[in-house]
């Protein structure tokens, strides 16, 4: 059996910084609303009569982005089969590169607006095209590891996001405070164009293309195992490959067909359903509205901006975790575990903030925090990953694409119905009922 080297992992984690340019963009603007200078650039009111209406324009910014995302992940179930896996990860980043840095240059609301939305169908590009590309280069036997990376690297921009929002935070300049964390985001993008003349073309892209010689030199390369001089690994895996193609070529992969045929319409039903189920536990909600949360446990100041930082740690070293376990413990037992224990977490932090938000009992409001720490520590470990591998695996080579684009629509179409009313339903009800509302948002 072969084992992952140095090349499988290089060119996966060059290609994660895909999945890592739509973790921070998604997340940084989490950060930038717990930023004064924000509001006060683009005259927007925090309390008072203008409260409401700041309450809509977040709500705006931050649906406009996921709608965007969904658009950009529905381009996704004809443009990796249409181009190639390569260029369109190029093109995604260019649309994020491009998306990222107008968002940082906005001069007022309507401005941003629009820019979130080109970015969301940039990094909803991203992340999409990420898993297919990962398990389409991975070795069989470590496939799950692999593609899990897709998840590790989304969750580090989280990180990134969260930490360089906290540090900005102290700056003296406040344009600085918030502009430079959104400017970041071109970052990431930026190094993925510069790399990609290296990344190898998927070879089942390629045998699918009848481009046979260049898929069997970038299969000998990607699956080289130095105790197998015949290559016997290789040559299998290719051959698996062009049985496969050769067969797909026989049949209808039309978006249609996959509706129309009873063994692919329940996979659309498995692969939607996993990435809807973990959206609808709560994870979205709780991260781009956590400066509010811990705002109403009692947190002034720089507190809120650290502890969603630190909440971002442990959600990325669990994510590391569940990458390195998924393939032995396997997937439905990792999302028994993970739907049920997120379930149980978010019942007690609802118990919790109904009787303590807003009191001064520091002990009920440090259980809350505690059980939000104990749901990303489930979420990370069975959840986040696992949902992606999931999709990525549950559909043929031949719908893989069109697969991950319905998935992903599903997941930032739904976004929608939790983003849109949250911010509007935190202004206009206590803080008590703010965060007991905003969490039972996740059982709508």
């Amino acid at each position: 059996m072969a084992a992952t080297t140095t090349y499988n992992l290089t060119i996966v984690l060059f290609v994660a910084l895909s999945a890592l340019t739509y973790g921070y963009a998604f997340s940084v603007f989490s950060t930038s609303i717990g930023q004064p200078a924000f509001y006060a650039y683009f005259k927007l009111d925090q309390e008072g009569p203008g409260a409401a209406h700041t309450a809509s324009i977040l709500g705006i910014l931050n649906s406009l982005f996921s709608a965007g995302a969904a658009f950009g992940a529905i381009s996704m179930a004809w443009l990796p089969d249409w181009i190639g896996r390569k260029c369109t990860i190029v093109i995604a980043a260019g649309i994020s590169l491009v998306g990222g840095a107008l968002v940082t240059g906005s001069v007022n609301i309507p401005m941003m607006i629009v820019m979130r939305f080109i970015h969301g169908v940039g990094v909803g590009q991203c992340i999409t095209i990420t898993p297919i590309y990962l398990s389409e280069v991975a070795p069989p036997n470590r496939r799950g590891f692999l593609t899990g990376q897709n998840a590790v690297a989304l969750v580090f921009g989280y990180l990134l996001s969260a930490w360089v929002g906290y540090g900005t935070y102290f700056s003296n300049n406040g344009t600085f405070a918030w502009r430079f964390p959104l400017a970041l985001s071109c970052l990431f993008p930026l190094i993925l164009l510069a790399g990609s003349p290296w990344i190898p073309e998927s070879p089942r892209w390629l045998i699918w293309r009848d481009r046979v010689d260049e898929a069997w030199k970038i299969t000998a390369k990607l699956h080289h195992d130095t105790t197998d001089p015949t290559q016997r690994m290789a040559k299998a895996e290719f051959f698996q490959m062009r049985t496969q193609i050769d067969f797909d070529r026989t049949q209808d992969l039309s978006m249609m067909h996959m509706f129309k045929k009873p063994s692919l319409r329940r996979r659309i039903l498995l692969g939607c359903g996993v990435l809807l189920g973990s959206q609808a536990c709560g994870a979205l909600v709780i991260n781009n509205y956590s400066v509010v949360l811990y705002e109403g446990l009692g947190m002034k100041d720089s507190m809120p901006l650290l502890m969603y930082a630190l909440y971002i740690v442990v959600g990325m070293i669990f994510n590391i975790v569940s990458s390195l376990i998924i393939d032995r413990v396997g997937r439905r037992t990792l999302f028994l575990l993970g739907w049920t224990g997120t379930a149980i977490a978010l019942s007690c932090e609802t118990a919790l903030v109904a009787r303590y938000a807003g009191t001064e009992n520091h002990g009920g409001n440090a259980a809350a925090v505690l059980f939000l720490f104990l749901f990303v520590t489930i979420y990370g470990s069975c959840i986040d990953g696992t949902a992606y591998v999931y999709c990525a695996e549950v559909f043929p080579t031949m719908y893989r694409a069109k697969g991950m684009a319905l998935g992903l629509f599903t997941y930032y179409s739904a976004s929608l119905a939790f983003l849109t009313p949250a911010a509007t339903a935190l202004n206009n009800i206590g803080y008590g009922e703010r965060l007991n509302v905003m969490l039972m948002l996740v059982w709508y």
